[in-house]
């Protein structure tokens, strides 16, 4: 199969006149596909064509709406403003993902001589339980909390309260599948 400057003529005649896809390529005979009629016409740039006015249909009057104050926005278009057409599901739209990259943080040490018990607790200390709680040894951080801040210290506060998108990257990654 190819595309003759006859063809081509054919086939934009054809298109002009009104002709579905389907038909076109039965027209242009064996070893054309309506496929392949398709993929020339967005080729040369054919796809627009001007759709026939449909007779206007009778419609059953409404009650008029109340009037609101509030005014809606125009619904924003995709890609930026332009008016996008047909099926786009498969359309090739490359995006730049920009990723922060996240400093490592370093374990705090904190001295056993710093760890509090459960009766040693203030309202201004960290709670952040460190060890067994079954054993005697079992202590809570004891590091300086920010007034009505919440219960942990800065560092702790980090590690206990991470942002819903980090946990899903993190488990979106643990589930990738990986190549050797």
């Amino acid at each position: 199969m190819s595309w003759t400057d006859e063809r081509v003529e054919l086939l934009r005649k054809l298109w002009s006149d009104g002709l579905s896809a389907s038909q076109v390529a039965a027209e242009l005979g064996p070893g054309i596909t309506r496929n392949a009629v398709i993929g020339k016409i967005h080729r040369l740039g054919l796809a627009e064509r001007a759709k026939t006015a449909s007779a206007p249909r009778q419609r059953a009057a409404k009650a008029p709406r109340q009037a609101t104050t509030a005014v809606s926005a125009p619904a924003p278009r995709a890609n930026g403003g332009h008016v996008v057409h047909g099926n786009v599901a498969l359309a090739f739209a490359p995006q730049t993902v920009v990723v922060a990259r996240a400093n490592p943080e370093e374990e705090v040490v904190i001295p056993m001589s710093e760890r509090v018990t459960l009766m040693e607790l203030r309202e201004s200390m960290c709670r952040w339980p460190m060890g067994d709680p079954t054993t005697p040894e079992f202590r809570f951080c004891g590091g300086k909390s920010p007034i009505g801040g919440g219960p942990y210290c800065a560092h702790h506060a980090r590690v206990a309260y991470q942002p819903a998108q980090d946990r899903r990257r993190a488990r979106d990654q643990l589930k990738a599948p990986r190549y050797a």
